[in-house]
């Protein structure tokens, strides 16, 4: 019994490792925040994405799983929401102004939002949550795992420990993207050409929420 329970613990580990390291708008997202505003914010949008995880565990475990993979209406609500999101998000980045180095935290500490487009940490944990929470990317992959991968009968202790994780994982992976994505001579490049990185980060995110939106799931 025990040896079934590791394998299958095993399975999801290496099943969401290669879900999480794969492009996305997660990715995305840790990405420009990092970029923009620097280490901090991109690894509290990090620990939201990671956060944003429980979302789906929750549902999961509830048994809503299910309801949603056999309910075409709600499970276009979800796909036409989480493409609303990306195409705000888009539109948002393609209309950012330029900032200067001390608007994208370079030396300023204050973590409040200001004129000049500073996060907050907790707006940037927000944005990461919602991102997780509304990427279809994420949906699909547990509905997946929850129905194909984990039991129902699964003991609670081994769900937990998978959930913990799970979000463990992708907190600490998408960290690491911030850390090595905030390195001051990478963003010194972005500080040059910040307004085309923008518009192509920017025309990423709504190309992929029209994608979405068109997309039968």
């Amino acid at each position: 019994m025990f040896e079934d329970f590791l394998v299958m613990i095993w399975t999801v580990a290496i099943a969401h490792l290669f879900a999480v390291v794969s492009p996305g708008p997660d990715f995305i997202m840790v990405v420009k925040n990092s970029l923009s505003y620097g280490r901090r914010e991109g690894i509290f949008t990090a620990i939201g994405i990671g956060t944003g995880l429980s979302v789906h565990i929750i549902y999961c475990v509830a048994g809503l799983a299910l309801i949603i993979s056999q309910s075409i209406i709600i499970f276009s609500l979800l796909k036409y929401l989480g493409a609303a999101y990306l195409i705000y998000v888009g539109y948002k980045s393609i209309v950012a102004k330029s900032s200067d180095g001390e608007g994208l935290g370079f030396s300023n500490e204050n973590r409040e939002i200001t004129t000049n487009g500073q996060l907050t940490d907790m707006k940037a944990f927000r944005t990461g949550f919602i991102t997780n929470v509304l990427n279809p990317k994420a949906t699909l992959f547990f509905l997946s795992l929850f129905t194909l991968v984990v039991s129902p009968s699964t003991p609670a202790p081994i769900l937990v420990f998978i959930s913990i994780l799970m979000i463990v994982n992708t907190m600490l992976w998408f960290s690491f993207v911030a850390y090595v994505v905030s390195n001051p001579k990478v963003r010194a490049i972005f500080m040059k050409y910040q307004s085309v990185i923008n518009k192509v980060i920017g025309g990423f995110f709504i190309l992929v929420g029209i994608k979405l939106a068109l997309s039968k799931l």
